[in-house]
């Protein structure tokens, strides 16, 4: 079921769009022009991206390896329970970001501490000047607390192993790739197209999806078993 998992992350990620625009968008903005007031280049704009990126593939790691140590534990359900507590959480995860609930925002809160002790570090980044200096910008602004990427951890939390979950969230940050890079070079363009309720609705219903085929895939296996 990995590869499954991967697509459902990188369409998360991708779908996740309409949440990127509003929380992102101070950060973008931030990284939008240099010292002199011009508009950085595309090679600093994807610097930050893949810094982001970065950082989300050692979450998935991370998070990934200590829901190894569980099942090694001796913790023999932990990875069926961590499956469909992932299948739920991506259930939610649609809603939210379809307009239905605003359960994420509980996450965001969550990690608000931590971000508050990244912060410092990152506005001495700016503005950036070089693509090295693009880069620690962006794996700093990967510490950002978001419930879309504290969702999709979960998911990494039962791929059963470090490379797994490095790769599926590694996925899911490069669906988000292409609506954060495009609001850094096209914002204006890009953000009312995003705020649409029924681009909303079918984002969010599509991931919602994804976790409502996973459970379903459990129980079918189940009974077929």
């Amino acid at each position: 079921m990995i590869e499954f998992s991967l697509l459902a992350a990188l369409l998360a990620g991708l779908l996740g769009g309409v949440h990127c625009v509003g929380m992102c968008g101070g950060i973008v903005a931030a990284f939008s022009f240099r010292a002199d007031g011009s508009a950085p280049p595309f090679r600093l704009h994807l610097a930050y991206n893949l810094g982001r990126i970065f950082s989300y593939a050692l979450f998935g790691a991370l998070a990934g390896a200590l829901g190894a140590s569980l099942k090694l534990a001796g913790f023999l359900p932990v990875q069926t329970l961590l499956y469909v507590l992932a299948q739920l959480v991506m259930i939610l995860l649609g809603l939210y970001l379809a307009g239905f609930n605003q359960w994420v925002l509980v996450f965001e809160r969550a990690g608000g501490a931590l971000w508050r002790r990244v912060k410092p570090l990152f506005q001495k980044l700016l503005p950036v000047k070089t693509v090295p200096q693009g880069l620690l910008a962006g794996m700093a602004w990967g510490w950002l607390p978001c419930g879309l990427v504290y969702s999709v951890l979960v998911s990494a939390l039962a791929a059963g192993s470090a490379p797994s979950g490095a790769a599926l969230m590694l996925a899911f940050g490069l669906g988000t790739l292409p609506n954060l890079l495009g609001m850094g070079l096209f914002a204006r363009q890009i953000q009312p197209f995003m705020q649409r309720p029924g681009v909303r609705r079918a984002a969010g219903l599509t991931v919602a999806g994804f976790g409502v085929w996973g459970l379903a895939a459990l129980l079918w296996r189940t009974i077929a078993g």
